[in-house]
């Protein structure tokens, strides 16, 4: 794990300070373990974890005003500084323009600003501390610092509603922690703190004016091929060196033996649009990699891409294929890596602590089979289908700005998939009671459904996008909490409904705001449980100007179907790829839920072990023996929601992670200065307040 970490005194509480750091318990200093200063009291800041030298960046324009960036971040030294001076007048948004993935933190005087990003990827958390407030891009060390417990109220709407920002709100599994939004950044002045958004909310008031097409994909073409660029063009690092040959092993089952990454650039290749379309975009730009033998300087590097191939599940053929066509290409060296039962879900369920839980960590050890495999940078097509592809309930979007007709193919799609002629009926009806739906009414809606227990399971892709034209739907793990558990998130929901008021936002929007924040929050908890010494992931789909580039999309567009693969196919061919193979771009026939179930299969005994003595029944979430039955019933092939299953089964590992931990994050400190010191007490018939 790589995080900043740093807080912002009061006056009297810098007076006191003398280095770099703060006074412990016992009259130490105290500062993060395995931490480089970047800049001192009295409103130090450090980075921790194994940043990379051109990763972290400091450019003072004196001593009272500076700007550090951490990450992968295209501008250079004088820009940085021109955005330092804009940044002392208030202005936040250009500190968020610059191509890459990074956190930039401005210091002019004793104001300090943390800029998040736009997905949630990068998000900033704070917490009050010795007067005045703390921050970093990790949850735990902040709640190392402050010795928080935990937040059994965001566990449960964790479960109860993932996909609700009202339900989960800004706050963490830690009490007393919090986040700041996606799109927002942290402004602490002498200890003080506020969040300020600085991206523009779409009005209701005014339809938003009609954008071209073209240019918009022109747009998101420029935007991804400059963050592709960004990190071509960033230094590069060669793992650590191999420490001999082992008999039997070539250098490359060597290295992936030893969790090592091959040395250069590399990319998945499943053989979907997203994957397909960085790899030939990081394989074709001028320069590295890409380069044929005898062009040019460094020729002769070619972009490893990996594909994996799930030997324990079928129905992956035609994306197989569709990989091999696409890694003929001279510019790229294919690697397949193979993976039987040991590579399904749930079947390794070992792993580092993560900063938060998520559902990725029953996938981890699949992922880190196929990372092994990668180079030292390698790029990832996460975060496409959030940021391209329409949410259901845009189509209520549709309807506010009197766009009918765009409806039409869509509409035409579901009733195709579905064979009946209803669905074009069902479908418009529900568009148009979301559309006439107030936000708050949408929030007790839901509160409603958590509190009365109803949870119907949608059916097929009519039944899935009719559940979504909603402002609000439960978590598919809510019908396996206690009747406590919905009916504090019950409260909380309707709580926010009166908060909120009427509410200013469009359904769709909202829907896939909300979305892509839930889909980066995971991918992070992957990084984390699946990382590979030495290597690093990059998601340019998430990246700020992509997302802005992609937001800017006409909504008749995006909702038409395969609209994402036809603006990845604009893209490409504007960028000078034109030969695809056939079926580019077509839809997966072949689901994660095939392996899921294979996998919970092939593990259910040790998974009702695990629910023996489960730490979220002591937290008073769950019911040991609801879950172990629900476990034994999705086993033997009951159509059970195997996502919730994954939500439980993730929570549990995580807890347990935590609480067996040793250590802190802090130097100087005792051993009780710690997150969740006195762990979970059991309870029931309530659950703690959030924070």
């Amino acid at each position: 794990m790589r995080w900043l970490v740093g807080w912002s005194s009061t006056a009297a509480g810098a007076a006191r300070t003398g280095t770099a750091g703060a006074t412990g318990y016992d009259g130490e200093t105290l500062q993060p373990v395995g931490s480089q200063l970047l800049w001192g009291d009295p409103d130090p800041l450090w980075a921790v974890g194994d940043w990379r030298p051109d990763e972290v960046r400091v450019v003072h324009a004196d001593p009272q005003n500076r700007i550090a960036v951490l990450g992968i971040c295209g501008a250079s030294d004088d820009e940085l500084r021109r955005g330092l001076f804009t940044a002392r007048g208030g202005a936040l948004r250009h500190l968020t323009t610059w191509p890459g993935s990074y956190t930039a933190v401005v210091q002019v005087g004793r104001r300090i600003t943390v800029c998040g990003d736009l997905a949630g990827a990068r998000p900033v958390f704070h917490t009050p501390w010795a007067g005045g407030t703390a921050y970093a891009t990790a949850a735990l060390p902040l709640a190392d610092l402050v010795e928080a417990n935990l937040d059994f109220t965001h566990l449960a709407a964790l479960l109860a509603a993932p996909d609700v920002p009202a339900a989960l709100r800004e706050t963490t599994p830690y009490e007393g922690v919090r986040r700041i939004p996606p799109g927002h950044a942290l402004v602490l002045r002498a200890g003080a703190r506020e969040v300020a958004g600085y991206e523009q909310v779409a009005s209701l008031a005014v339809a938003a004016p009609p954008a071209d097409p073209d240019r918009a994909v022109d747009a998101v073409r420029d935007a991804l091929v400059e963050a592709v660029r960004t990190r071509l063009s960033a230094p590069r690092h060669v793992p650590d060196l191999d420490p001999g040959p082992v008999p039997g092993m070539g250098p490359a089952e060597r290295r992936a033996a030893r969790g090592m990454p091959v040395p250069g650039i590399g990319a998945d290749l499943s053989g979907g649009p997203a994957s397909g379309a960085l790899a030939l975009l990081a394989a074709g730009l001028p320069g590295r990699p890409g380069t044929l033998l005898g062009h040019g300087t460094g020729a002769g590097e070619r972009l490893l891409a990996v594909t994996f191939n799930d030997l324990a599940v079928a129905g992956h053929e035609a994306e197989l294929e569709r990989a091999g066509a696409l890694a003929a290409n001279p510019r790229l060296h294919h690697v397949v890596v193979t993976g039987g039962e040991e590579t399904l879900p749930y079947a390794d369920l070992d792993g580092p602590l993560t900063d938060e839980p998520g559902p990725s960590l029953v996938t981890a050890a699949r992922h880190r089979a196929r990372l092994a495999a990668g180079s030292a940078d390698h790029f990832t097509g996460h975060g496409a289908r959030q940021v391209l592809d329409a949410h259901p309930a845009r189509l209520a979007d549709l309807l506010m700005d009197r766009r009918r007709r765009h409806l039409v193919r869509p509409v035409a799609a579901l009733a195709r998939a579905d064979g009946s002629v209803l669905v074009p009926a069902r479908v418009y009806g529900a568009a148009r009671r979301l559309a006439r739906t107030p936000y708050r009414a949408g929030l007790e809606t839901l509160a409603e459904r958590l509190m009365r227990r109803r949870f119907d399971e949608p059916k097929g892709a009519v039944g899935a996008s009719l559940a979504a034209l909603t402002w609000a739907g439960p978590g598919p793990a809510a019908r396996w909490l206690t009747g406590e558990a919905l009916a504090e998130v019950s409260v909380l929901l309707q709580a926010e409904a009166v908060r909120s008021g009427t509410g200013a936002q469009r359904p769709g929007d909202y829907r896939a705001r909300a979305a892509l924040a839930r889909h980066a929050a995971d991918l992070r908890v992957l990084e984390q449980a699946a990382e590979i010494r030495s290597q690093r992931l990059h998601a340019p789909f998430l990246d700020n100007q992509v997302v802005r580039a992609c937001r800017d999309l006409p909504e008749a567009l995006r909702v038409q179907p395969g609209a994402r693969a036809a603006v990845l196919r604009t893209v490409l061919a504007g960028s000078g790829v034109t030969d695809l193979p056939p079926g580019w771009g077509a839809p997966s026939h072949a689901s994660s839920a095939a392996a899921a179930r294979a996998g919970l299969r092939a593990a259910a005994d040790s998974l009702v072990d695990l629910f023996s003595t489960p730490l979220l029944a002591d937290a008073g979430l769950v019911e040991a023996r609801v879950v172990r039955k629900a476990l034994r019933a999705a086993a033997a092939g009951e159509p059970l929601p195997l996502d919730g299953l994954a939500d439980l089964v993730s929570l549990e590992l995580w807890l347990r992670r935590l609480l067996s931990r040793r250590g802190t994050c802090w130097t100087g400190t005792p051993s009780r200065a710690r997150a969740v010191p006195s762990g979970i007490q059991p309870r029931r018939g309530a659950l703690t307040p959030g924070a």
